[in-house]
């Protein structure tokens, strides 16, 4: 990693683990394979934010803790990249091991559970699912129609007033290394 660390992909440990490799990582990584419109890629660490901004209107009474883990849902991402969902089923279980793995130690480095309770990481997959429909309708091509049907019809008021922003790796890095910090604090 930039920091130094060293991280052992099969084996993860806390301890190996830095927000600034996340964002960095995040920030680099192209959500849709890249193929956005735009003069920059859409970054996961952009959806990132995204998601946690939906999981927040979704869910306005969630603690600090919550909102992280929304905001750190894709962090394994930042080692092993973003495939579009048809990929990950096609690599087959080994993938979704090697995700909850990074996970769980992301999680943990965080102070936050190494699983996140069901009830919690169901708003945040809404949040998800939200974030994708939007990214599918203004960036990606889709009609509303197809996006509907991929995605399901989101709650319109859920998104009123948020844009897609595409912007320079470093700007995303700094806005996610930013709102880490922000939550943090908020847990104490």
């Amino acid at each position: 990693m930039l920091s130094g660390r060293r991280l052992d992909l099969l084996d993860p440990t806390p301890v190996d683990i830095e927000i600034e490799d996340i964002a960095h990582g995040l920030a680099f990584v192209a959500r849709w394979n890249g193929q956005t419109s735009g003069d920059y890629a859409y970054s996961v660490a952009e959806h990132s934010l995204l998601v946690e901004c939906l999981f927040s209107r979704l869910s306005p009474s969630a603690p600090a803790k919550w909102k992280l883990a929304a905001l750190l849902h894709d962090a394994p991402e930042y080692v092993i990249g973003d495939m579009i969902s048809p990929v990950k089923s096609a690599v087959g279980p080994g993938y979704e091991e090697l995700d909850k793995r990074l996970s769980a130690a992301i999680h943990l480095r965080f102070g936050l559970p190494a699983a996140i309770p069901a009830q919690v990481k169901k708003q945040i997959k809404k949040a998800d699912r939200i974030s994708a429909w939007m990214e599918a309708v203004r960036i990606a091509g889709f009609t509303e129609a197809e996006a509907d049907r991929f995605f399901g019809k989101p709650d319109l008021s859920m998104i009123k007033g948020l844009e897609i922003i595409l912007r320079p790796p470093m700007e995303a890095r700094a806005d996610y290394t930013a709102r880490h910090h922000a939550l943090l604090a908020d847990m104490g």
